[in-house]
C-alpha cells in the first residue's frame, strides 16, 4: 500500500546545496541558520548511493547539517545550530493535525563527529507558540540526567513531562530509521525502528504523549551549552572550533488517519 504523503523531503538527485537557499517545496530557504549563514554553507548533498532505507526508493540523495562556531540562531549564543523545517509546515497546517507518521533516518560523519559531553537535538517537533518540545530525538550527555552511554540515540516525548520512549545505540557507519506514528487527536506516540536496510519495526507500544500546539518539525543539530545557568540559550560554554555534522535521509511524512504505515523500502 503507498500512504499518501502530507510532506516529502528527499532530496532529488539533481539539487545542491545552494538550492537550499531559494524557495524550494522541499525545505524552508529561512530557517534555522547561524546569522549571516546560507545553506550552501550549512548542508552537504551526499550521494546517492548512501542513501538511507527510504531514499533509495526514489534515488534521493542524503543531506548532512553543519554547525560551526558561527551557528548562532537569534542572539541564542549559549547554542549552536542548523536545522531544516519543511517547506509546507508553517505551524499550523496539516501535519500536525490527525494521525501522521513521521519518518527520518540519521547517521554520523566520522569526519565531522559530535562531541559527546554535550547534549544535542537532532530532530523534534516544537510547538507553535515555542513553549515546548512534543518530541525530540536527542544524543550526547543529556542536561540534568545521568546518561549512562552519552553514544545514545533517545527519543523522548513532550518535554515537560521528559518522558523516555526509546533508547538505542548510536552505531558508527549506519542509518538508523525511525517513525513516529504521532496520534495528534488522542495525543498518543508509537516508535518504529530499523538500522541499515532493515524493515522498520514497532519498538513501543502506543504511548501516551502530549502533542498539543501543533507546531514544526526541525531536522539538524542542535548544541546545548555545558556549564549554563538559567537560559542556556544565552549562556554556557561552547568550545572554539566546531566542525560537527549529522547526515539525514528519508525524511517524509503520510496520512495514517486509516493505519497505513510504511515500514520497507520498495527496492528492499
Amino acid at each position: 500500500m503507498n500512504c499518501t504523503l502530507q510532506f516529502d523531503g528527499r532530496v532529488p538527485s539533481d539539487l545542491v546545496a545552494a538550492d537550499f537557499d531559494s524557495p524550494n517545496k522541499f525545505f524552508s530557504e529561512k530557517f534555522v541558520l547561524g546569522q549571516g549563514l546560507k545553506f550552501d554553507q550549512a548542508l552537504r548533498v551526499l550521494p546517492v548511493a548512501g542513501g538511507s532505507l527510504f531514499d533509495i526508493d526514489v534515488d534521493a540523495q542524503p543531506v548532512e547539517v553543519l554547525i560551526s562556531d558561527n551557528s548562532i540562531f537569534n542572539g541564542q549564543v549559549g547554542f549552536r545550530r542548523a536545522e531544516l523545517i519543511p517547506a509546507s509546515n508553517d505551524g499550523t497546517d496539516p501535519s500536525t493535525q490527525g494521525v501522521k507518521t513521521l519518518h527520518f533516518s540519521v547517521k554520523k560523519d566520522a569526519e565531522r563527529p559530535l562531541n559527546l559531553s554535550h547534549e544535542y537535538q537532532l530532530v523534534f517537533l516544537e510547538s507553535n507558540d515555542f513553549s515546548t518540545n512534543q518530541f525530540v530525538l536527542k544524543t550526547g550527555t543529556i542536561l540534568g540526567q545521568n546518561t549512562a552511554d552519552p553514544d545514545t540515540l533517545q527519543v523522548f516525548g513532550n518535554v515537560n513531562q521528559g518522558q523516555l520512549l526509546f533508547s538505542t545505540p548510536f552505531v558508527d557507519g549506519v542509518f538508523h530509521n525511525f517513525a513516529l506514528k504521532l496520534d495528534f487527536d488522542q495525543s498518543t506516540t508509537q516508535v518504529f525502528f530499523s538500522a541499515g536496510e532493515d524493515p522498520l519495526k514497532a519498538v513501543t507500544g502506543v504511548l501516551e504523549n502530549d502533542l498539543s500546539g501543533q507546531g514544526q518539525f526541525h531536522f539538524g543539530v542542535l548544541k546545548k551549552p555545558v556549564g549554563g545557568q538559567g537560559d542556556i540559550t544565552k549562556n554556557g560554554f561552547q568550545e572554539a572550533g566546531i566542525n560537527e555534522g549529522i547526515i539525514l535521509g528519508g525524511i517524509f511524512e503520510e496520512d495514517s488517519a486509516v493505519g497505513c504505515i510504511t515500514l520497507a523500502g520498495k527496492k528492499a
